[in-house]
């Protein structure tokens, strides 16, 4: 895993307007059905990378948890990011593959489409 790789990507992807950074609009893109992978800082709190590995469980989104929040920021122009969303397939599969993860494993979710199966049920009382 190359680290500057993967800063560059986001970076890129940045730039070119496919990304979403920060908690409140990483969510947001991931529940419109817009992220095509979720980014995570491994230096956030257990609440945030719990919520976010359900959320893209829930929405078959992939997630990673990697770099600090400064690198995550410093790719996206910001300051400080614990998450971010990316925007584009191309440069999603991109970063999955620089990550050497291919979208199925883990916390992977590559299915865009949920099935029936995947769908909440109630237990009879």
């Amino acid at each position: 895993m190359n680290l500057n790789k993967v800063l560059s990507l986001v970076g890129l992807a940045t730039r070119a307007g496919r990304t979403a950074a920060g908690e409140y609009s990483t969510e947001k893109a991931v529940k419109e059905g817009r992220a095509f992978l979720v980014i995570v800082s491994e230096e956030s709190s257990a609440n945030t990378k719990k919520k976010f590995q359900n959320m893209c469980a829930y929405y078959k989104v992939p997630i990673c948890f990697y770099g600090t929040k400064e690198e995550l920021g410093a790719a996206n122009g910001k300051q400080f990011r614990a998450s971010a969303a990316v925007l584009d397939e191309g440069f999603a599969k991109r970063i999955l593959k620089e990550l050497g993860e291919d979208g199925n494993g883990g916390n992977q979710h590559s299915e865009r489409e949920r099935s029936k199966s995947d769908e909440p049920y109630e237990y009879d009382r």
